[in-house]
């Protein structure tokens, strides 16, 4: 039988979170954002900045766009949606460090971070169960 503590840490080794890969990036790590959908998904918003790798191009793309050993996180539509292990599958094959973003493009955009489509990158307001909303004031 597995230990509780080494299968939440083996947990938390494969996967992360809309707020953890915000704060990554925030931060100044490096992080390879994938989003691992449909090309009609994609053209109706993404994560900003993230690069669009449909979870089957991912073996031959991969090797030549994503630098051996980079941190990738992917993601797909929601947590019922499950290109978003098929895609992690097919980078842990190529022996990337790879971690599942559970949420997916749902909880990004629920939890008010930026969104990049056709019209530029822009935040959708902070739904106020899945987000804390942070109101900015002046000094």
């Amino acid at each position: 039988m597995i230990d509780r503590a080494d299968f939440y840490a083996a947990k938390l080794a494969y996967e992360t979170d809309a707020s953890d890969v915000h704060a990554a990036r925030k931060a100044g790590e490096t992080v390879y954002v994938i989003d691992v959908r449909s090309d009609e998904a994609w053209a109706q918003g993404r994560v900003a900045e993230a690069i669009h790798m449909h979870y089957s191009e991912i073996a031959a793309r991969a090797p030549r766009e994503i630098p051996a050993g980079a941190a990738v996180v992917v993601y797909c539509w929601s947590p019922g949606c499950n290109a978003g292990a098929k895609g992690a599958l097919e980078f842990a094959k190529l022996g990337y460090a790879v971690r599942e973003m559970i949420g997916g493009f749902e909880y990004w955009v629920r939890e008010g971070y930026p969104v990049e489509d056709a019209d530029g990158v822009h935040r959708r307001p902070v739904d106020p169960l899945t987000g804390v909303a942070r109101v900015r004031t002046r000094a």
